[in-house]
């Protein structure tokens, strides 16, 4: 792909969650597209948020878990980036109309006090840069269609690495701790939708530790010459598959001890 055609799929997305109205598959688009392709994508389309007046408050991981992985074929996770206007907290009604076809995911937030970054980066690095860790919810979206109509093709990793690794929106509960005082590995959760529990899980779902998640973020960061930044909101990646959530959806999530989350769809 050109720098041209970088710009021309990141206005595609950005029209498409404007108008509400999916674009088509960027991989059939673009044959041959990368994933290097794909982070430039985002990173145009980021770019065209942050210039229409959104600010950065953090990152998402997402494909951490081994079923996802595979399910799309990759052995890596993916990254993107959290803006202000993604931010609900707990308890909060999404606007009728928001969200093009939203889902729900169950994670664990890290909130961090100092900046991380650096190939060689540890464990220790993590819990030590980080404030508090909160039960959170990540929302979900495609700006790009799910399967190709004419040909029955599925998205692949670079239309959903392209769509800001479908990142759309994150609930953050009220509870916050020491991320060295819970063994995130077995911080787990109850999510319920309309009052019918849907999907359990562990944080061990997440490469083991969620904790490893944002190390992987770290390392990868470095590569590209970036910094997790003080204040920033790490979404540590799923738990749990996600959870469809269609208009009048009440979406309950309980990690026990750990906190709880809701969000209501309008």
């Amino acid at each position: 792909m050109t720098p041209d055609h970088y710009d021309e799929a990141a206005e595609a997305l950005f029209t498409a969650e404007q108008t509400g109205r999916q674009c088509g598959l960027l991989s059939l688009r673009y044959p041959g597209m990368t994933l290097d392709d794909a982070y430039a994508v985002q990173s145009r389309l980021i770019a065209r948020k942050l210039a229409a007046g959104r600010k950065k408050i953090g990152w998402k991981i997402g494909l951490t878990s081994r079923a996802m992985q595979d399910a799309l074929k990759i052995d890596t996770p993916d990254s993107g980036v959290l803006l202000d206007d993604m931010l609900f907290a707990t308890g909060a009604t999404v606007p009728a109309g928001r969200f093009i076809q939203p889902r729900i995911e169950a994670e664990i937030a890290f909130v961090m006090k100092a900046p991380l970054s650096g190939a060689d980066c540890s464990r220790h690095d993590v819990l030590a840069a980080t404030d508090y860790v909160s039960p959170a919810l990540e929302i979900l979206d495609t700006r790009v269609l799910r399967a190709d109509p004419a040909t029955g093709k599925a998205r692949v990793i670079v239309d959903t690495i392209s769509d800001n690794a479908a990142n759309a929106g994150l609930v953050l509960g009220a509870a916050r701790h020491a991320p060295d005082t819970v063994d995130l590995r077995w911080t787990g959760a109850i999510v319920a939708r309309d009052d019918i529990v849907e999907e359990t899980g562990l944080g061990a779902g997440v490469l083991n530790d969620p904790v490893t998640s944002v190390l992987w973020l770290a390392r990868r960061m470095a590569e590209y010459g970036q910094t997790i930044e003080a204040g920033d909101i790490i979404l540590s990646g799923s738990f749990i598959r996600p959870i469809e959530a269609p208009p009048g959806s009440r979406i309950h999530a309980d990690f026990g001890p750990f906190g709880s989350v809701d969000v209501t769809f309008a």
